[in-house]
């Protein structure tokens, strides 16, 4: 259902099918770029959050961290990251293949500034068996995140 979401996603905007079928588990950073052939750092993880009165998701790149002084003079909070159950019950997604797109819930989403300077990057597409390549500019148009300096 979760990879079948995030196609939906990009058909309905009348736009190419962008998911690669892996035949080994991209489910972290260090597995997809190792999957792929690419540096960490091309690899945008999504990692969900809960505000104090609703959830969002950070999309990052692969090698960096959220710095929690950033993220709470940005949200105004301390950082709460969901648990498996609740990141899969608010997006659909299962950790491993969170991403973007697709999404089971209408969830503010916030693209780290450390995505910026790629051509292109590499996310999960709803499973840790799918992956696709997109710009950082056209996720974020897609999406319509705001993009966020809130990373080490």
């Amino acid at each position: 259902m979760s990879v079948e979401s995030v196609r939906e996603f990009f058909t309905t905007r009348n736009l190419p099918d962008p998911i690669t079928i892996i035949s080994e588990s991209g489910a972290t950073v260090d597995l997809a770029a190792k999957i792929l052939g690419v540096n960490p750092e091309l690899i945008a993880k999504t990692l969900a959050f809960r505000l104090k009165d609703k959830d969002i998701l950070i999309v990052t790149s692969g090698n960096k961290k959220i710095d929690n002084r950033k993220y709470r003079d940005y949200f105004k909070t301390k950082a709460k990251m969901l648990n498996h159950e609740e990141v899969f019950e608010i997006t659909g997604h299962p950790v491993g293949g969170v991403c973007p797109f697709g999404l089971k819930t209408n969830i503010d989403i916030y693209i780290d500034m450390s995505l910026k300077d790629f051509d292109y990057v590499y996310p999960a597409a709803g499973s840790a068996y799918s992956i696709m390549k997109i710009s950082p500019g056209e996720m974020q148009k897609l999406t319509n995140a705001s993009w966020a300096n809130i990373c080490v």
